[in-house]
């Protein structure tokens, strides 16, 4: 059989390629297509990697013209919530208008299957949790609703036959990779568990921003995903989508929602150092707490955390952080 080659978009980024490595592992070829903006090329440890940007639609057509693709994954894309509220027109060309100009290339290319990175602010601030994928979209940032509007997109063009896709609406992606091999080379990192990491190992002080929302110890509660589980789910949604399944939306998260005080006290109990902490004030469109429900992910692409623990993420975190110094 024919060995498939997916294109990763954004590949050279902390998920992305984490993804990369599984789907090798997984007997797939891959070409990375990054500009390297955010991304690494250290991190590109498979494939082909191809700089280049989705707003260059020259270069994005040569790419297709280069490269048979059995399948893309879309990860590329501004992932700021506090950037997107500054520069608004920045996210919405760049995880929307570039998003549209990789769909145009596939469509033109006959490249009928999409796995989309989405995300979990496409739910706003629900009241109810845990969430389904069926409680009601409302995002609260223009972050979330650049997510929320590819997503539309993507049923559009579902409907008019052109190209089956799946996107996962992740949680908190944490964690790294667990063999231990792979580093996080982000210079700027947004979650809570990684700047955290970085704080404790440069010595500075930890600004945790709001302790006053309505949780049991006044601080935000999130759901941590690990990125290998975040991978394989990419991998399972892909193998549907060639087996002729639809078009499908799911959420992946661990199901437990930890505090950001909860959080930190796990940070040092895997490292052993003590956090120097400030209190802040909370920042412009974080809801209170975001909790999934992933049920309809594991029956339906029979997925299953391999890590849904703190401990194994921030271990994981942790060492993925401390390789990228070396």
């Amino acid at each position: 059989m024919t060995t498939k080659t997916i294109l990763i978009t954004g590949g050279a980024g902390f998920i992305g390629s984490a993804v990369n490595a599984l789907l090798h592992e997984s007997g797939y070829d891959t070409v990375i297509y990054d500009n390297l903006s955010t991304g690494r090329a250290e991190a590109v440890t498979h494939g082909t990697l191809v700089k280049g940007d989705l707003n260059d639609k020259e270069s994005l057509n040569k790419l297709f013209t280069d490269y048979h693709f059995d399948a893309v994954m879309h990860f590329a894309a501004a992932i700021d919530i506090g950037e997107s509220f500054e520069k608004p027109l920045f996210y919405y060309q760049n995880n929307v208008a570039a998003t549209i100009n990789l769909l145009n290339a596939m469509v033109e290319a006959k490249t009928n299957i999409l796995i989309f990175s989405s995300s979990a602010g496409v739910y706003g601030a629900p009241d109810l949790q845990p969430i389904t994928e069926e409680q009601p979209t409302q995002p609260i940032n223009p972050y979330g609703q650049t997510k929320l509007q590819v997503e539309q997109i993507l049923r559009d063009i579902d409907d008019a036959g052109l190209i089956r896709s799946c996107s996962l609406r992740y949680f908190n992606a944490a964690g790294g990779d667990p063999k231990g091999l792979l580093a996080n080379y982000k210079t700027k990192e947004h979650n809570l568990i990684p700047v955290a990491l970085r704080c404790l190992m440069g010595n500075a002080p930890l600004t945790l921003f709001g302790d006053d929302y309505p949780t049991d110890d006044g601080t935000c509660v999130r759901d941590y995903v690990h990125i290998h589980d975040i991978a394989a789910a990419h991998i399972a949604a892909m193998e549907q989508l060639f087996q002729g399944a639809p078009t499908n939306i799911y959420n992946l998260g661990s199901g437990a929602g930890f505090s950001n005080r909860e959080v930190l006290n796990t940070i040092e109990q895997v490292t052993g150092k003590k956090i120097t902490l400030k209190i802040g004030p909370r920042r412009r469109g974080d809801p209170a707490t975001l909790v999934a429900d992933a049920t309809k992910a594991k029956k339906n692409l029979s997925w299953q955390p391999q890590y849904p623990t703190l401990e194994d993420m921030v271990t994981h975190a942790f060492k993925a952080l401390q390789n990228a110094l070396k």
